[in-house]
């Protein structure tokens, strides 16, 4: 199932909202943590993108989400997000994922609001006979206090993990603390009687009558009853816990029927943990219910958890499977297999620990995309090109890989990775290490919203990161020496191949399978075709050596060509010419023009016409000089790359992985693939903007075509 993680970052920046209005929350998790709750879903066998709960986020899920109303398996949300200023904080994703119909992990919008509301819960507590401390609400220091029994715990009405607590025993102290509150928060004062004693955490999971209550958890308040829990301690140093609590099981009975009665009288979901005080009597108290109870892996949800057997990744995964049997119901979702019933644990499929690897080291891909991005590689720097290369053997070194470099002198040097010592590959993954961004136009590494930036993230260095995931993830999993797998670095590819395309035409002859991994574009596309390429330069001069208005004029004549070889297109013949650049002086001109074909058989007539429009009516004193400066042929969408596709289409079905297959109208080196033998290309990361200053990479992309290509390259063994 496609599952998305929803947070917070720990500081609101301008373009996370409109307008900065309200109270900014205070609450939110490390990212530690958010990416250990994404590991345990990728653990899961889900499909794990992290999102950022701002402004953005539907245009996120958009992008994300399966859309139900074409016949796509659901997804869900595994919701983090405490909300970013305001009230009722809690509220505001759930609402927005309530509006636009993605279901969720977690209480609705009411029940969070009620839950979060510290008088409202008491309010109902107190309704359902529920017992809870007695408490007073402050709007304003000035209030007659009279009624108030001290001592008293003064808290804001709507935070939680303790912000804002305090103990007070006397009338001013009392009145400077509801003035702070006040003051700080932008909300009222609940001033609650303080219950001297032994505290209590009870956590829950399920929904009606699966609801359960896990092992009762003390806090340990070294023995002093007077001694409360801070926001520190719960932040920063949490306090021991005893977990299961040593208490009696009537008390331990009371107290799980309590937090349920609580539960369901604010109608809560899936989880929640409620906060109890015992008094030296045995009077048992209510403190707060949190709808959103912390899985810090230090916090009492998770230490509940523990003392029954549950590891981080089980706890997660239940309590997705929670919400899932809650919105579908359980047949639905072993029905079309969003939950698997077992009887035995097994070793986990291949698919699952692929991508439960490639989730945990995704800053280790990103840390090696941010160097590869920091090296320049500038198609003509051939000192920056084999700095790249010789960065990029050490890792393919520390996979196993042997190393083979062609020196070039005119461009940086060929790299040749292989894992094996045989004639044949089983794939051929391919490459380059050279990019058009010279010292003047390059552009730093940056991520930025979900996206990656930096010069060369599409079309190269964006999809070297993926090959080495890809092959580490296989690794991990010990099948990568199951796999003749080889792995070709060009470094002329932005002069079409110019040097390197006897090298290719080498390796993808001897291999089963070739993969190219420029970008995929952003409907998930996979080239199963691309164009012919031949790129010609035309110069056109006068020779006339008298200068008098009476010579030829060139522009007049350069532009009738340039009309006439636009006119060269045709769009039923998949034919494209493209005039790149025009410079054009009184006697003298010079056209970059790029033609675009689809089948092999189209170049040599449209090469004649090219030449013979050049030549045409040439007057006496006009030299014309025509130069092809590059060409590669086309991939034909032919039966064999068709059913490469739908092989890794169906790969890609078991990662919730959407791809299709697009033709590009530019070629590249996966040009030089015979015939005979299937090739895909455009399996690097999900990116646009190639080759302009804004080029980038959707950051979980990365995992996502990492993973499909961990698995292509396992399947193609042979049988």
């Amino acid at each position: 199932m496609k599952v998305a993680v929803i947070f917070n970052k720990d500081e609101i920046k301008d373009s996370d909202v409109i307008n900065r209005f309200g109270m900014p929350s205070k609450e939110r998790y490390r990212y530690s943590t958010i990416e250990m709750v994404a590991s345990a879903l990728e653990s899961g066998g889900h499909n794990v993108r992290i999102i950022e709960g701002n402004m953005h986020v539907i245009n996120e899920l958009q992008n994300f989400m399966p859309k139900v109303v074409r016949g796509e398996r659901t997804g869900m949300i595994f919701n983090m997000a405490y909300g970013i200023q305001g009230q009722s904080r809690y509220t505001h994703i759930p609402a927005m994922l309530e509006m636009v119909g993605v279901p969720y992990v977690g209480s609705g919008p009411s029940a969070h609001a009620i839950a979060l509301d510290k008088v409202m819960s008491k309010i109902v507590f107190l309704r359902h006979h529920l017992p809870t401390p007695n408490f007073w609400m402050f709007s304003s220091p000035d209030e007659d206090f009279t009624t108030v029994r001290f001592p008293v715990i003064v808290k804001p009405r709507m935070e939680a993990v303790s912000i804002g607590l305090k103990v007070v025993d006397k009338k001013k102290d009392l009145r400077d603390a509801v003035a702070s509150i006040v003051e700080e928060f932008q909300q009222q004062a609940l001033v609650e009687e303080f219950i001297p004693g032994r505290e209590f955490a009870v956590a829950m999971l399920g929904n009606g009558s699966s609801l359960e209550t896990l092992p009762i958890v003390e806090i340990d308040l070294g023995g002093d009853p007077n001694a409360i829990q801070t926001q520190n301690d719960k932040l920063k140093r949490p306090r021991a816990k005893i977990c299961p609590a040593n208490i009696p099981q009537a008390t331990a009975d009371q107290l799980c029927k309590l937090a349920m009665d609580a539960f369901n009288a604010l109608g809560l979901f899936d989880f929640a943990r409620v906060d109890f005080r015992m008094d030296a009597k045995g009077q048992i108290y209510i403190l707060e219910i949190n709808s959103m109870a912390s899985l810090n892996p230090a916090g009492s949800f998770a230490h509940a958890a523990q003392a029954v057997g549950m590891n981080f990744t089980d706890l997660v995964n239940r309590m997705m499977d929670t919400a899932a049997i809650r919105y579908f119901g359980k047949p639905y979702l072993v029905e079309n297999g969003l939950l698997e019933e077992k009887e035995t644990k097994g070793p986990e499929p291949l698919h699952i620990r692929v991508r439960t690897y490639l989730r945990s080291h995704l800053p280790t891909a990103l840390d090696y995309l941010e160097k590869m991005v920091s090296i320049p590689s500038y198609v003509h720097d051939i000192e920056g090109v084999n700095e790249l290369g010789n960065w990029i053997s050490n890792r393919f070194q520390q996979l196993g890989f042997h190393r083979h470099v062609f020196p070039q002198t005119e461009v940086g040097n060929v790299f040749y990775f292989t894992n094996h010592l045989d004639e044949q590959n089983d794939i051929l993954l391919l490459t380059h290490l050279d990019t058009t961004y010279d010292h003047h136009n390059f552009v730093p590494f940056r991520g930025e919203h979900g996206r990656v930036y930096g010069s060369g993230v599409t079309d190269s260095k964006g999809g070297i990161a993926v090959i080495l995931a890809a092959l580490q993830a296989l690794r991990f999993a010990r099948v990568l020496k199951n796999v003749r797998c080889s792995v070709l670095l060009t470094s002329d590819d932005n002069l079409n191949g110019r040097f390197s395309k006897d090298i290719i035409s080498r390796y993808v002859s001897s291999s089963r399978y070739v993969v190219g991994t420029k970008y995929g574009d952003l409907n998930g596309g996979v080239v199963v075709s691309c164009s012919g390429t031949q790129q010609y330069q035309i110069e056109l001069k006068s020779t006339h050596r008298n200068r008098s208005k009476n010579i030829p004029l060139v522009i007049p004549f350069i532009s009738r060509k340039t009309i006439a070889w636009e006119k060269l297109s045709s769009r039923e013949q998949g034919v494209e010419v493209i005039i790149d650049s025009l410079r054009a002086e009184r006697d003298y001109a010079s056209v970059l023009l790029t033609a675009y074909y689809t089948r092999r058989d189209q170049i040599n007539p449209l090469d004649q016409q090219i030449k013979k429009t050049a030549e045409k009516d040439t007057k006496r004193d006009l030299q014309v000089r025509i130069r092809v400066v590059g060409s590669r042929l086309p991939v034909s969408d032919s039966p064999i790359n068709r059913s490469f596709f739908e092989k890794a289409e169906k790969l890609a079905r078991l990662l919730e992985v959407k791809i299709e297959p697009i033709h590009r109208s530019g070629s590249s080196d996966i040009c030089y693939t015979p015939e005979n033998i299937p090739v895909l290309g455009g399996l690097g990361p999900i990116g646009a903007e190639s080759g302009s200053p804004d080029e980038y990479i959707l950051r979980d992309s990365l995992i996502d075509r990492s993973a499909l290509l961990a698995l292509i390259i396992h399947n193609c063994t042979e049988e």
